[in-house]
């Protein structure tokens, strides 16, 4: 990875890929922005777009559409191509159909001789690292998924909403599939440096509010795309912290889907944990002490990803 430039190769111009970007531009931690897409027209217009904004930006940017030649020198590629998750159907459901673009965009990335880190935001984004990570031959910690993300973002909102905390002094984390099967191990969650638990019981609020708060991140994205047919600033957002925390070596922790090597007594699949996140992508998953129904929780989910791979993947 360049030290100096920092470069990113985002494949896909959708709702997505253009969160990201803008997200991208606003922040300004990086030097050089290439977008793919399929239809290249639309990448021209996009990169335009951006483009004109940038004399109020605080530094220069270099923006344009390219291809795949240009992920030799790139630190990081960043995939969002593929079908979008549809009204009422589940991120599951998309495996086939974008597990054979997510081998397409890899293969094509890799003819370039890319040498740095994937991050994969694709649904379901859990399967599709596992994809990328076995297609590309790259080592597992240099395959990031977005994982649980953006769901520990909403569980850190909805909380902090409903405690009257600033969100940024909740540390909770949803863990498992970026799906139905995703969790919150509520023994693992703090308010400042004070258990979540023990604060509950001395503002008088029972669990059955706070699971409430579970269910309300559980069902956001259905809810949203009910509404606008699509999910992407809260996930551009998301994918723009996890870039930063690539470029800066924050060593900061995620709740990125990452490939289990018996961290969670499990192998051979990628699932939402908390991880390190560094400069050479994922240095350390953070293993948590999980009660017997938390353990089950985890199995479950990943039994659900595990099926997944063996009905509808060829690996």
């Amino acid at each position: 990875m360049n030290n100096e430039q920092r470069k990113v190769v985002l494949v896909g111009v959708g709702f997505v890929g253009m969160s990201l970007a803008y997200s991208l531009l606003n922040t300004g931690g990086i030097d050089e922005l290439v977008l793919i897409d399929q239809n290249y027209e639309k990448a021209i217009g996009e990169a335009m777009d951006l483009n004109h904004g940038l004399p109020y930006l605080n530094k220069k940017i270099l923006v344009r559409p390219g291809d795949y030649s240009e992920c030799q020198d790139a630190d990081v590629v960043v995939i969002c191509a593929g079908a979008n998750q549809k009204e009422g159907q589940s991120r599951l459901e998309l495996t086939q159909i974008n597990a054979k673009i997510m081998r397409d965009i890899t293969n094509k990335v890799m003819e370039n001789h890319f040498d740095g880190i994937f991050v994969v935001a694709s649904n379901p984004v859990d399967i599709m690292s596992y994809v990328v990570m076995k297609a590309s031959g790259m080592h597992p910690t240099r395959v990031i998924g977005s994982g649980t993300l953006l769901d520990t973002a909403r569980l850190r909102y909805y909380m902090g909403e409903y405690l009257q905390i600033s969100n940024s002094n909740i540390h909770a984390y949803i863990l498992g599939e970026h799906g139905d099967s995703s969790f919150v191990p509520w023994m693992n969650c703090f308010i400042g440096c004070k258990p979540l638990l023990e604060y509950l019981v001395e503002k008088d609020k029972d669990m059955d509010s706070i699971q409430h708060i579970y269910d309300l991140v559980r069902n956001a994205a259905y809810e949203i795309i009910e509404r606008k047919k699509a999910t992407y600033y809260g996930i551009g957002l998301s994918l723009n912290r996890l870039l930063m925390a690539i470029f800066n070596d924050e060593n900061s922790i995620l709740t990125v889907s990452a490939y289990q090597s018996g961290e969670y007594g499990k192998q051979g699949l990628y699932i939402g944990v908390p991880a390190i996140i560094g400069r050479q992508g994922i240095k350390e998953i953070i293993k948590l002490e999980l009660n017997e129904n938390d353990k089950n929780k985890f199995n479950h989910s990943c039994e659900t990803l595990n099926q997944t791979i063996v009905n509808y993947l060829e690996y």
